[in-house]
């Protein structure tokens, strides 16, 4: 670099002292000079809080100098300084240069060749400047004020080190002096007053380095140790787009991945399993990467010749997604217990009561049996921490009612099978955007996983126990995404596999329960449920046992799915009628009508009564007594049931939790024997109520709880003179309405008002 310059000339110079910049204040003149006459070099108070942004470049005067190094004093202190030139420098890697390389900058200046750099100022010449110190001169850089010198100071004190240490570390000769730089190193960055990202990535660059030409080979062949696991787990999160990752961690994560026995014994080998995994999804190709990263260990044949791989990234996936909602979990405010996640989070304000009715003046004998079924419903739900398992306790008092309306039948119950508790939505979680992004990015590694034939087997028997959180299941966008991996078991010919659908013993509910209507993860019409019963029927389950289980739990799901044509679940029905697994006759009829609804239906069914005649004869006594029209049913489904058979002697119809609205009001008023209609959580409106009014006057059980009606459809049921037991719960229900319905009902024995004016 040619330092050579014109003279400025003119004035004695003052020689002095050189010396090193002083921490903590300006530095007083010697004694016996004067003031201004000695250059002061301007302390950097490292502790008074002042920050500043690493610059990569800038603008700023340059002025060089070449002089030996006897006379620095002499030149520094002359009256008239050299001329300085504009430049806009930038901080490279490895060196300082100017985007016009011109004058004093014609060439870069290596950060190997500055010596040292100090902050310099002195009287009457130019201030806020820097001092490079180069073999055979010396390089001013003049910056507009205090802060800027400050920052190119700081600045270039730390791209200077740097170098230095990429150099040092780059070839390490003996290790106790490279623990020693590294250490030297992390102080430096933790007590650098420069804030920047690159500050703390610098050293962890170098130590990556460090560690793929030193380390990598001992890790082939060993699982790193429970510290260095740690380190790299850190790694990972800091600096995922490292190429250290791919190239040192690779090697590192297949062999784990391969051989670990469990991870048990060593968790941390499983968290940084984890988050290797979640640095390859931060790549810009994201879950491609993980993609080819899960095909590299599945291997190119059809066949993977590791077996330990599949039940270790099962187990890092399971982890993953468990501490997605561990937060959650933790909190005591905003955890929900399992009845919660059933019913819905309501906040406790909002919350309806678990019971229909509440009878102010309790009457046995006109006791709605619905409003009993839907007592013993909701009376209990069981929880485990890793399950969801719905248990149904009927209590004394309610046994009898329910076999007292039944009448002599041998099945009471099964009736309630048609009814699908609405209480199944989804709990609102929320999750932080990181725990949604590894959510997401685990949930479709397990849907990899279930693409590969021969994995499959495997990964259906891992998740046969449903080894998620309660909270997981809750959350609608894990249980939406998981469907898929279920609807690859179900779509799987093989037993081994679709199985695995069903629950792994009794009692507890497999994923067969929790993707049906009515389930917590169900969030279509069925056709999920109707894929998995098509393919269980088509295998070895096409037996009794299997048809009774349907009978007693998923009655309800199955009927509205062959009302509306499918034909699997009319293949269904017909079989519980061929092989008598419904005993009850209301509920015979009922499916008969449900079959005569539509075409298929109708088809097979003649061919079954080809074969059974006592079929025909049961409903040619005038249809049923008691009918329950199956959960999410709309107008058009009723209709239908109810045009294809006679229900002349239809006493008790329930629509609740339907989806009927006022315009099934049309088809009700044909039902002449009808006593007792169950409305609750319908929305069945005040158009509705008027219309009932004038046709079903010898209705004797009104449930309307949770309905849209007002006081303008219920003043019509002062008509009604055979009401005995009306619920109005929940509705807009007014005092002085209340007051003339009772006035009006001469037989009114039982009323719930409750969460209404009224009350």
């Amino acid at each position: 670099m040619d330092l050579t310059s014109s003279s400025g000339g003119g004035g004695d110079p003052r020689q002095i002292e050189e010396t090193k910049p002083l921490l903590g204040g300006d530095v007083p003149a010697p004694e016996g000079t004067k003031m201004g006459a000695v250059p002061c070099r301007r302390a950097l108070l490292l502790c008074n809080g002042m920050r500043y942004k690493l610059l990569q470049e800038g603008d700023i005067q340059v002025c060089v100098i070449r002089h030996p190094r006897t006379f620095l004093s002499k030149i520094l202190t002359s009256k008239f300084l050299r001329r300085w030139e504009p430049h806009h420098l930038t901080l490279a890697d490895n060196s300082l240069a100017s985007a016009t390389p011109t004058g004093y900058m014609e060439n870069s200046v290596s950060y190997s060749a500055i010596e040292d750099v100090q902050l310099l100022s002195w009287e009457n010449a130019p201030k806020y400047c820097l001092q490079l110190t180069i073999p055979g001169g010396t390089v001013l850089l003049q910056a507009a004020n205090s802060y800027l010198r400050d920052q190119w100071f700081h600045s270039l004190q730390w791209k200077k080190k740097i170098y230095k240490y990429k150099k040092v570390l780059s070839n390490p000769s003996r290790w106790e002096v490279v623990l020693k730089e590294i250490r030297t190193l992390v102080d430096m960055a933790l007590t650098s007053p420069l804030q920047d990202d690159s500050i703390n990535q610098a050293p962890l660059e170098i130590v990556s380095k460090l560690l793929s030409e030193a380390i990598a080979p001992l890790l082939e062949n060993n699982h790193p140790p429970p510290d260095l696991c740690e380190f790299f787990c850190k790694h990972c999160r800091e600096r995922p787009r490292s190429m250290v990752v791919i190239e040192v961690f690779t090697p590192v994560v297949q062999r784990i991945l391969k051989h670990n026995m469990d991870f048990g014994k060593c968790p941390r080998l499983r968290l940084f399993t984890q988050e290797y995994i979640l640095a390859l999804n931060e790549l810009n190709a994201g879950m491609e990467v993980v993609k080819k990263f899960i095909q590299s260990m599945h291997g190119p044949t059809g066949h993977c010749p590791h077996p330990r791989v599949l039940p270790n990234l099962v187990a890092v996936c399971l982890a993953a997604i468990y501490s997605c909602y561990e937060e959650f979990i933790n909190s005591r405010d905003n955890s929900p217990s399992l009845k919660e996640i059933r019913n819905g989070c309501q906040q406790p304000c909002d919350r309806k009561p678990t019971l229909p009715l509440r009878l102010l003046h309790p009457s046995p004998d006109l006791v709605s049996q619905e409003a009993t079924l839907s007592e013993a419903r909701l009376k209990s739900v069981v929880v485990a921490s890793s399950e969801i398992h719905v248990e149904v306790e009927h209590s004394s008092t309610a046994k009898p009612a329910l076999t007292a309306s039944a009448g002599n039948d041998s099945e009471p119950n099964l009736i309630d099978c048609l009814m699908v508790s609405p209480a199944c939505s989804t709990v609102s979680i929320e999750l932080g955007p990181q725990a949604d992004r590894t959510l997401g990015c685990y949930v479709e590694i397990l849907k990899l996983l279930s693409d590969y034939d021969d994995w499959r087997p495997s990964l259906a028997s891992l998740l046969q126990p449903i080894p998620f959180p309660k909270e997981a299941l809750a959350h609608e966008k894990f249980t939406k995404e998981l469907k898929y991996v279920i609807q690859r078991f179900a779509e799987d010919p093989r037993q081994e596999v679709h199985s695995c659908l069903l629950s792994v013993r009794a009692g507890k509910d497999g994923w067969f329960q929790l993707y049906s209507p009515g389930g917590v993860a169900c969030d279509d019409d069925g056709e999920l449920f109707a894929s998995m019963v098509h393919i269980l029927m088509g295998s070895c389950y096409k037996t009794k046992k299997f048809l009774l289980s349907l009978a007693e739990n998923k009655l309800g799901p199955c009927m509205l799915l062959a009302l509306r044509g499918n034909q699997t679940m009319v293949e269904i029905l017909c079989l519980m009628l061929e092989y008598n697994i419904i005993d009850n006759n209301d509920t015979q009829l009922q499916i008969i009508s449900t079959l005569e609804s539509t075409g298929v239906g109708k088809r097979m069914y003649e061919q079954l009564c080809d074969r059974q005649r006592e079929l025909k004869e049961l409903q040619r006594k005038g249809g049923p007594t008691r009918l329950t029209l199956p959960s999410k049913s709309t107008d058009a489904d009723l209709a239908r049931l109810l045009s294809s058979g006679s229900f002349g002697n239809l006493e008790n119809l329930s629509l609740a939790f339907t989806n009927v609205t006022s315009a099934c009001a049309e088809h009700l008023i044909k039902l002449p024997s009808l006593k007792q209609l169950n409305l609750w959580s319908t929305q069945f409106g005040d158009a509705g109520l008027r219309l009932l009014s004038e046709h079903l006057t010898m209705l004797q059980v009104l449930n309307l709880c949770e309905t849209p009606v007002t006081d303008a459809g219920l003043l019509a049921l002062s008509s009604m003179k055979s009401l005995c037991s009306l619920n109005m719960n929940s509705t807009k229900l007014s005092a002085d309405t209340y007051e003339d319905l009772k006035a009006k009902l001469p037989n009114l024995k039982e009323v719930d008002v409750r969460y209404t004016e009224a009350w």
